[in-house]
């Protein structure tokens, strides 16, 4: 399924329900919802974003999840009993991250903590350092496991899956949400 710039275009400033269903061991955290992950209604669904096939590299699930058409209600229950979640630090749908002022970040970081608090994950994992520099308020953070928690959860801050991030690729996200998961419980299994 495609969509044309100007059907993308509709979706600017949607919202993406959160996908939580308590309890949630891990929480993963994007940056903010991209035009077309608001066109389906499904977290990272741009057909070129890396994030379930990492999440299926890494063992975190054991089934391949096409998003970019938006996930079946049998996904979500999957994903869901999983102990997994996702979530955004910004509701507000854009065409690039950027578009996002530092004030929507942060306030965004704000909301975002108010619902950790609330849904209570052992392990909350941002996609996006900038992001999370930047809505956080901590300009000097790193990649990894944060020093300090969000309300009872362990923190970690890992690459983001776009296909605009040069730097990573399947296997070394992979390696990341695997760390992740690891720390939250969630058990997994090195898919080839």
């Amino acid at each position: 399924m495609g969509y044309t710039r100007q059907e993308l275009e509709a979706f600017r400033d949607a919202t993406v329900p959160d996908l939580v269903r308590p309890p949630v061991k891990l929480l993963f955290v994007g940056i903010n919802p991209g035009l077309w992950t608001a066109a389906t209604q499904t977290h990272f669904a741009y057909p070129g974003n890396r994030f379930y096939p990492a999440l299926l590299k890494a063992g975190i699930v054991d089934w391949l999840i096409d998003p970019s058409a938006g996930m079946t209600d049998d996904d979500r229950r999957r994903f869901t009993g999983r102990g997994l979640g996702i979530s955004n630090v910004a509701p507000r749908a854009t065409a690039k991250a950027s578009e996002l002022s530092n004030e929507e970040l942060r306030q965004g970081a704000d909301r975002l903590t108010a619902n950790i608090e609330m849904w209570r994950p052992a392990v909350v994992a941002i996609a996006g350092i900038t992001a999370y520099r930047t809505g956080f308020r901590r300009p000097k953070a790193v990649m990894g496991r944060q020093p300090e928690l969000i309300g009872h959860a362990e923190l970690w801050v890992l690459p983001n899956p776009s296909g605009l991030n040069a730097h990573e690729s399947v296997d070394s996200l992979a390696t990341w949400y695997r760390k992740a998961a690891d720390a939250a419980g969630i058990t997994t299994k090195e898919i080839a």
